[in-house]
């Protein structure tokens, strides 16, 4: 039987983009998949267009927060509501091409891999293709993680008894946070080199402020891994130059 996939999905005021994400996940041709996604208190029409899919698709579940908790929470709520042997995220304004769920868990279940994760194209707010092909490697550890964080998390799909009790923590930059810690416990996350998510960039996010992700970087380096000041260094000058490479791609 094909595995059961627990999809992910956090939002907040993402009412411009979460139908094109939704429909990403109808238009999968791999469908043994649930989506959880989970309501962090929008103000705008969020609630009203998922709970059109909820209408026509039973494998879609809705969850409505009471208080707005941040993206840290609402994945941590989706992972203890989550059912599957695969844990794959998507954020609300991503997009998946129609292979990525097939082509990720043919691919993990053959080789037995704890998580994997893909290419991508970046697109802007209207949904053009803004970038060439984000390549990945072939394998990330730990140590080569410090450097720069190469894994998009709408791209990424890890093996839930690999994640256990790991959870995420509220901080900037979580997301590179949970890799760093799932990688301590679990080894190698292993890269596809087929472009098959659409990753937006979106005015005024983090992933768009440069300044505030390399302070959110430097912070990680220094105070979650606990990292010495000159080591901590020469691991940041390694961030830039990539960040840098990645933007001319």
């Amino acid at each position: 039987m094909e595995p059961l996939v627990s999809i992910i999905t956090p939002c907040y005021n993402s009412a411009d983009f979460i139908t094109a994400t939704l429909n990403s996940v109808l238009e999968q041709s791999y469908q043994n998949w649930e989506l959880i996604v989970i309501d962090d208190q929008s103000k705008d029409d969020t609630c009203e267009l998922v709970e059109a899919f909820l209408q026509r698709e039973p494998k879609i579940r809705l969850i409505k927060l009471e208080k707005n908790g941040g993206v840290a929470n609402a994945r941590n709520i989706g992972l203890e509501e989550a059912k599957g042997k695969y844990i794959a995220f998507l954020d609300s304004d991503d997009i998946w091409l129609k292979e990525k769920l097939a082509t990720q868990v043919i691919y993990m279940e053959e080789k037995s891999l704890p998580m994997s994760f893909f290419a991508y194209h970046r697109i802007n707010e209207e949904g053009e293709i803004i970038s060439g092909k984000i390549s990945v490697p072939y394998n990330v550890s730990y140590k080569k993680l410090l450097w720069h964080n190469v894994i998009i998390f709408s791209t990424s799909m890890v093996l839930k008894s690999a994640i256990g009790g790991l959870r995420f923590k509220k901080a900037g930059h979580e997301d590179w946070i949970f890799w760093l810690d799932l990688f301590k416990q679990c080894g190698n996350g292993y890269g596809i080199n087929k472009p098959l998510v659409q990753y937006r960039i979106r005015k005024g996010s983090v992933s768009a402020n440069k300044l505030k992700a390399a302070g959110y970087t430097w912070k990680i380096l220094r105070e979650n891994e606990k990292i010495g000041l000159i080591k901590s260094m020469y691991l940041f000058s390694k961030y830039a130059v990539a960040t840098v490479w990645k933007r001319l791609k």
